[in-house]
């Protein structure tokens, strides 16, 4: 994959770093400093930094779904006001994230378009995998931040007091159903579906495929009686399986061969789907097009690089979720 070699950017086939044994292994992320209302430090007498309009930048691509996680917790809190976005080229090269246009990372940054020279600023000697979303600080110049797990905990409570906005996508007393589906779609949906993408070997592929399907025939039979994953409250967990389902159908099905069925074929997946991108602000957040561009434009997974036309999505259709009781995001005391 292109990735830093101490600072230096070198170029290759991307995710080829990250295969062993012809299966998939996502590189864990290195920044994970935190953000709280004060800067007073966390639980573990950790430092943290400050909450503050204006100070804290997201770089994200509209194709990616760990960014898309940002983007959505961002809308729903209503901090567009608050942090800045800036949303890098849909297909990804052998200069990695590029931005269409020159970025202001702050004046110990500059001006820049590559997405790894926040990391070279951040680490000049860095080693590594380039990713997006990263929580940039304009102040100090540097990433707080490049784990979307972190990036939308830290934003769905960091900032309340700047907004007012009270919403809680991670109430305590639903934490341990949160966590538990977390772990469940991250490992064989999120990740799954990459897993099957970029498996280099027969025996890679099935694993991945056949976890991916269990899981989502369970979904669908969870979603059959439970308006939300973790009950009757809209929380983290349904957003972090939600980019992976808006994404599944236009890219995943064809490009990561995850054909066994489509996410339409899902009545209650689907319905749940149609919900939650009506939900306001979340349309805005998905880009279709983009989406296509940067999957079928991957040569390791699709070497022709022909985006195909389809398929027909209407994710405006009715949903008939209103049948199952539910309160919708949870306030926070």
């Amino acid at each position: 994959m292109p990735q830093l070699v101490n600072g230096v950017w070198e170029k290759g086939d991307i995710a080829a770093s990250e295969i062993k044994g012809g299966a998939f292994h996502r590189e864990p992320t290195r920044f994970r400093d935190w953000i709280t209302p004060d800067g007073a430090p966390d639980e573990n007498g950790r430092p943290t930094l400050p909450a503050s309009a204006g100070r804290y930048h997201l770089y994200v691509s509209y194709l990616c779904p760990w960014a898309s996680r940002t983007l959505i917790v961002r809308a729903l809190k209503g901090l567009e006001g608050v942090i800045g976005m800036s949303a890098a080229e849909p297909v990804l090269g052998e200069d990695g994230w590029v931005y269409g246009e020159e970025q202001d990372g702050g004046p110990r940054v500059g001006r820049f378009r590559h997405h790894y020279s926040l990391y070279t600023a951040s680490d000049p000697t860095y080693t590594g995998k380039v990713s997006v979303p990263v929580l940039w600080d304009r102040e100090e110049g540097r990433i707080v931040n490049n784990e979307s797990a972190d990036i939308i905990r830290i934003l769905n409570s960091a900032f309340d007091g700047l907004t007012g906005n009270r919403l809680d996508l991670y109430p305590k007393p639903l934490r341990p159903e949160i966590d538990r589906w977390n772990e469940l779609v991250y490992t064989t949906v999120n990740n799954g579906v990459y897993r099957c993408g970029f498996a280099k070997s027969q025996a890679s592929y099935d694993e991945a495929f056949e976890a991916l399907f269990a899981t989502l025939d369970r979904l669908e039979e969870r979603l059959s009686a439970s308006r939300y994953l973790a009950g009757e409250h809209l929380t983290e967990a349904d957003w972090r399986l939600f980019v992976t389902l808006v994404r599944f159908d236009a890219a995943y099905h064809g490009a990561f061969k995850c054909n066994l069925r489509r996410i339409e074929d899902y009545p209650n997946l689907s319905a749940y789907l149609r919900e939650l991108y009506q939900w306001p602000g979340i349309r805005d957040t998905v880009k279709i097009d983009d989406i296509k561009a940067g999957y079928y434009t991957n040569p390791a997974i699709n070497p022709t690089l022909i985006v195909p036309k389809g398929p027909a999505l209407d994710f405006d259709r009715p949903h008939d979720r209103d049948r199952l009781p539910g309160k919708g995001i949870w306030q926070r005391a």
